[in-house]
């Protein structure tokens, strides 16, 4: 399934983890375990941000997928299911209304 993640990530933890030089192997493994579709990073909330739309193969992954982000950047993390233009036109064309 298609999935958004999103990390937003603690102003005083990231910064450290930017100076020891543990945010870079933080994003580039994960980058090289979930191999995304497109990779964005940007600022939300006063807080460094990463959206991430990957497949999400097993529900089970997403302990490891999540964990280095909660230890190592004191980050909060959701996940959204998303769809991309083909996806929507092909729901909308299973709909029914019965008219």
């Amino acid at each position: 399934m298609r999935m958004l993640l999103k990390v937003e990530m603690d102003t005083p933890a990231s910064n450290e983890a930017i100076k020891a030089g543990t945010l870079q192997k933080t994003m580039e493994a994960t980058l090289e375990k979930l191999r995304p579709e497109a990779a964005y990073f940007t600022v939300e909330d006063g807080c460094r941000t990463a959206y991430l739309f990957f497949d999400l193969a097993e529900p089970a992954d997403l302990p490891v997928i999540s964990e280095p982000f909660f230890i190592g950047l004191n980050a909060k993390v959701h996940y959204s299911p998303v769809m991309n233009p083909e996806d929507l036109r092909k729901g909308l064309a299973a709909m029914s209304f019965g008219g």
